[in-house]
This record gives C-alpha cells, structure tokens and sequence, in this order.
C-alpha cells in the first residue's frame, strides 16, 4: 500500500487495470439488470421489489465509498501523500452520486410500501446526513485558493463524518424505525430468497466493479492534472528568473 503511495508507481500498476475493470463492470451490470427484470414478483411487494437491485448496492456503496474517503483523508493528514488526497477528492463524486441514488430509489420504493415519499427516521436521516458531508467536503475542498489548506480543512471533515457511518449501518437495530433491518449481511445468514440474493450479488458485484473503474480514472485523471500544473509553476518560476 505504501508503495502504491508513490504516484509513478501508482499509474504504472494501474494502467492494465483500468479498462478491463470497465468491461468486466459493463458485462454484468447487463446481466444483473435483465436477470433483475426476470425474477418473479414479491408476493406483498409486486413489481416494485425490483427496486432492490439498485437501491441495496448504491446504499451499499454510499458507505463504502465514505470510509474510502475517510481512510484517504487520515493517510494523508499522518502521512501528507499527495496520492492519499487525490483518491478522497476523486471518491466524492461517485460516491455522492451512489448515496443520491439510494435516496431516491429508497422514496420510490417507501411511496408504495409506507404511503409517503419520506420519513425522518434514523436510517433516513443519517443517510442524508451522509450526503451532506459528501457535499460538505466537495464545497469546501474547494472554498481556498491554497489547494493545501483546502485539502488539509477538507480532510478533516472527512475524518469526522466517519462517525455517521456506524449510525447508518445499526440505525435500524438502534431505534424503532419504518426501514427494514438487514436482511443480506446479518447474525444467522440472509432472509432473501435465492431468486432474489442471486442477481442482487451479481448487480452488488457490477456496481462495486465500476465504482473501482470511475475511481482509479479519476485518481490517475487528478494525478496528471497536478503534474501539468507543476510543470506550469516550474515554467512561470523559470521565465521570471
């Protein structure tokens, strides 16, 4: 890991990852999405229990995505690699588009199943508060001219707002909420049924493929744009000595 931290190291592991992350991401979202479409019908749900397949992986990754963010954002207030900030600032994206998405997928299917769009329950409410500190930290990352002490102030935020994370995960054990309990990862093995636990890996699987994908391009993508401008200030330094 700590030699991944060296940024020609970096692009040169990751070159031959990055496509074949792609393909592979693209192969089975499609087939995820029309085994999705093949499952049967939910008993009490109907159709809208296909929802699922998309909301359950972009919430998933909505946390995912953070403690990556957060895990960057403590290497590099210890340890000041460049690297380390470069992958929490090309984590808020994705990761903000995930947990967007599971906002809106989660109204979409609570609409037909509670009888409104939205409720301020805990694992509601702490999900949007995860948004938030996604936005949070992409607003103030940039709020400095000094790119520094923006992603000095940045990064702490994003150490903080790990705390939200153990809140979302054990929201629904901690306090009486409309939102289900965990019904993949739990004490005792999943209560889905195989028709449904199937194809939900599968498209669990394609997501966290392609959040790899966005996130090693965005990586190497804020790698050069930081070499272009170093060349840049090198070049203004030597035309005015």
């Amino acid at each position: 890991m700590f030699g991944l931290a060296n940024p020609d190291r970096f692009m040169r592991v990751t070159r031959p990852l990055v496509g074949p992350l792609w393909v592979i991401a693209a192969v089975l979202l499609a087939v995820g999405s029309v085994w999705a479409f093949r499952v049967p019908e939910d008993a009490l749900q109907g159709d809208t229990v296909r929802i699922l397949f998309i909301h359950v992986p972009a919430a998933s990754l909505g946390l995912a995505v953070y403690a990556s963010l957060g895990i960057s954002c403590l290497f590099y207030l210890i340890f000041r690699h460049s690297l380390a900030d470069a992958a929490a600032r090309a984590a808020v994206l994705p990761g903000a588009a995930f947990t967007g998405l599971a906002l809106i997928t989660g109204a979409l299917w609570g609409q037909p199943m509670w009888g409104t769009w939205w409720v301020w329950d805990a694992r509601l409410t702490s999900m949007l508060v995860l948004f938030l500190l996604y936005i949070a930290y992409a607003v103030l990352r940039g709020a400095f001219d000094d790119e520094g002490r923006g992603a000095r102030a940045a990064s702490v935020l994003g150490l903080v707002g790990l705390i939200n994370l153990p809140i979302v995960k054990f929201s629904v054990d901690w306090w009486n909420t409309l939102h289900q309990p965990a019904s993949l990862l739990r004490a005792g093995g999943t209560s889905l049924d195989p028709a449904y636990l199937w194809p939900l890996l599968v498209m669990m699987t394609a997501w966290l493929l392609l959040f790899l994908a966005v996130w090693l391009t965005a990586i190497r993508t804020e790698v050069v744009r930081r070499r272009v401008l170093a060349i840049r200030a090198r070049r203004a330094r030597e035309a005015q000595g």
